[in-house]
């Protein structure tokens, strides 16, 4: 008998990608993002699978569910960001989050609520064309199509109806 064996990390990461599978998995994933020696932004998730392997479009999926706080000015502000599946695409800095996705902006009490969001971490910008639900202060929206600063200021609703509020400048 003759046995070989070879430790080339490339191959191995091919062949995980021929067959589909993620060249890592991360279970109870509590990760924080700092800048500067300030954090910026944690990251939970029950489980975290690594596709980092794929030549055109590496990304991470998140299969059971997501939960990302961002903290702005120090801390003071915070954004919550919630669902129930998401993938991070690591090339364009799109993640797409659908499921029950929850925005809190805890600062100004508003809340976002949706099915699908797409959200551009370069840019801090989401985009959604399902149905949604923002609630500010005592006023709720509803629509179908929304587009908004990733903490739920300067939005566009479209296909609106419920209670606005309008101010004049």
């Amino acid at each position: 008998m003759l046995f070989s064996c070879s430790n080339n990390t490339q191959k191995v990461r091919d062949f995980l990608a021929d067959k589909n599978l993620p060249v890592g998995t991360a279970k109870d994933a509590y990760h924080v993002y700092k800048d500067s020696g300030r954090i910026t932004s944690k990251l939970i998730t029950p489980v975290m699978l690594d596709f980092s392997n794929r030549k055109e479009h590496p990304y991470s999926e998140f299969p059971d569910g997501i939960k990302i706080i961002n903290f702005e000015r120090n801390g003071i502000d915070s954004v919550t960001i919630t669902g129930d599946y998401a993938l991070s695409y690591a090339k364009t800095s799109i993640s797409e989050i659908t499921g029950n996705v929850v925005v809190v902006n805890h600062t100004d009490k508003s809340r976002l609520e949706t099915e699908q969001l797409f959200w551009d971490e370069k840019t801090k910008y989401f985009v959604s064309e399902k149905a949604f639900k923002l609630t500010k202060e005592s006023d709720t929206i509803y629509g179908i199509g929304f587009e908004s600063k990733d903490d739920l200021s300067k939005h566009l609703s479209k296909k609106t109806t419920g209670k606005l509020e309008t101010s004049e400048e």
